[in-house]
């Protein structure tokens, strides 16, 4: 298995408009806070607003992504994209609005967009041959970590060294600029039924991306795992007696681990059904992870901080490699976005969680807890498939059809993955 089939200008194309429309995700939340905090209260403001923007995207991802349609997806796609670039515009053109209002604009500009992560997955699947999917999943990975890497360092210094204003009308342009490369890539995706979910006489929609909820609370639990060591860090860095100047470059290096791990997962097949590999990997980040809240020494905590990335990155490659195989063509732009939901409430579940924690609680007692509960979430999501599996292989045998079940068969999509 080799990244060859996934080189090509089309997927170039994709990269571009994809970075267009996930920079402005992965810059939200800090130039929000940087927009209002020397207003009275503005770290507190701050916190409210990307809170609504996350709100947005929670609710968005799963109501719009259900109402993709694969003939119509250019266009939904870019309406999205269009009314988000409106919301970011607005918090850049009037930063002195009244809180209400910017909570508007932010809770408009995290969920107009909210479908389109998983509309660009399914594209950039119709891009390649069925055989490299894998490969073209872990280059979205990658892409998606050097977005994250970037990101923190551009909006401290667009917001410190040029204006509060501008990390957010540099959000409004590059998503601006993605709906103009939608133009370039393909109308539509794979065929699918009036429903959405790849045959007008199977089960709903709804019914279908039901079926796959363990596959969404492991895919949650590991984005959990990335928002407790984001949220965390600093105040365990001054537990620790070390300068909170650090948490930026450790969080770059747990990032760039992010995307090493992504590259690595591609270059060839692994054993092991999915839901296993997922559960190792989990296993692993939780690791790493409680680690990091227990090493007193900074380069301990860097080390166990890529390492916990790298894994990390494998297992949400599990997840999305996991849909592809309980759920249709038609519904996996729905799948993915329900997973992008899905993922956005673990990781703002485990920062309240941390945050309550940190009340009456040292900081690595909150990181140990936050990781207790993710292992619990792995654990019930590796049972839910197992028994999901069993189910599809029992209804297989008796003849009847596994999509009565809540989903789909086995394997839709999922050549050379297993």
């Amino acid at each position: 298995m080799t990244y060859r089939d996934v080189v090509s200008r089309q997927v170039l194309t994709w990269a571009c408009t994809a970075i267009g429309a996930r920079m402005p995700v992965a810059m939200a939340p800090l130039a929000l806070v940087f927009l209002v905090r020397e207003r009275p209260g503005g770290y507190s403001l701050g916190a409210i607003l990307a809170a609504a923007y996350v709100l947005g995207e929670i609710g968005g991802a799963p109501v719009l992504g259900m109402r993709l349609r694969p003939e119509r997806a250019r266009v939904q796609l870019a309406v999205g994209l269009a009314v988000g670039t409106v919301g970011f515009l607005g918090l850049g053109v009037f930063p002195g609005a009244h809180p209400v209002v910017l909570a508007g604009f932010a809770f408009v500009a995290g969920g107009a967009p909210a479908a389109a992560t998983g509309g660009l997955r399914t594209l950039l699947s119709e891009l390649v041959p069925a055989r490299s999917v894998a490969q073209a999943l872990s280059v979205e990975s990658i892409l998606t970590a050097g977005v994250w890497a970037v990101s923190p360092a551009a909006v401290a210094g667009l917001a410190l060294g040029v204006a509060p204003r501008v990390p957010l009308l540099l959000a409004a342009v590059l998503m601006a600029w993605s709906v103009a490369g939608l133009w370039l890539l393909p109308a539509r995706w794979g065929a699918g039924g009036a429903d959405g979910s790849g045959g007008g006489e199977g089960p709903p929609l709804l019914r279908v991306l039901v079926g796959a909820w363990p596959v969404y609370i492991v895919g949650a639990a590991s984005l959990a795992l990335l928002g407790l060591s984001e949220l965390v860090l600093p105040a365990l860095l001054e537990q620790r007696g070390i300068g909170v100047g650090w948490s930026g470059p450790l969080l770059t290096g747990m990032a760039v681990g992010g995307g090493l791990g992504a590259f690595v997962y591609g270059l060839r097949g692994w054993p092991g059904l999915l839901r296993t590999r997922s559960a190792v990997l989990m296993a692993g980040t939780s690791v790493c992870v409680a680690l990091a809240a227990v090493i007193p020494a900074t380069a301990g905590i860097a080390v166990a901080l890529v390492m916990g990335g790298t894994l990390q990155s494998g297992a949400m490659l599990t997840r999305n490699l996991s849909l592809r195989e309980v759920l249709p063509p038609g519904a996996l732009a729905a799948g993915y976005s329900v997973m992008y939901a899905a993922a956005g409430a673990g990781y703002a579940a485990t920062g309240s969680l941390a945050g309550a924690l940190l009340r009456v609680a040292a900081p690595s007692t909150a990181i140990l807890a936050g990781v207790c509960l993710t292992v619990a979430m792995t654990g019930v999501g590796w049972w839910g498939e197992a028994r999901r599996a069993r189910r599809v292989a029992c209804a297989e045998g008796s003849g009847e059809g596994a999509v009565e079940l809540g989903g789909v068969g086995a394997g839709v999509g999922a050549e050379g993955v297993k």
